[in-house]
């Protein structure tokens, strides 16, 4: 008799699911985690590295820029890899490209 009970109790059996749907919902639920960190880390960082590439690439003489290590300078030449910058009157340094971080404005000092 308890057995009965118990078993009258549990209801209808559920139908057996299929486990590939199951999988497939709990990767739709972690779809919008991915989305999201796309949308607010990688995507604005690759971004970033575009304008820094082409900021590099239009260097030109004459530019007033600032570089990694917080050195203010003038650029008087450009190379491949390099750019040689006069950061005082007769003091010329030369830099990799990839430690200037920004070219400042014309008016800048």
């Amino acid at each position: 008799m308890v057995t009965d009970a118990l078993a009258q109790a549990g209801g209808a059996a559920a139908p057996p699911t299929n486990p590939n749907i199951a999988l497939l919902l709990q990767m739709l639920q972690l779809l919008p985690i991915f989305l999201i960190l796309y949308l607010l880390l990688i995507r604005p960082q690759q971004q970033k590295q575009k304008q820094l590439d082409k900021m590099l690439k239009t260097l030109k003489k004459g530019d007033r820029v600032l570089t990694s290590g917080g050195i203010y300078g003038t650029v008087v030449g450009v190379d491949e890899g390099k750019a040689t910058l006069k950061i005082a009157d007769d003091i010329r340094v030369e830099f990799a490209k990839s430690a200037i971080v920004q070219v400042l404005a014309e008016g800048a000092k």
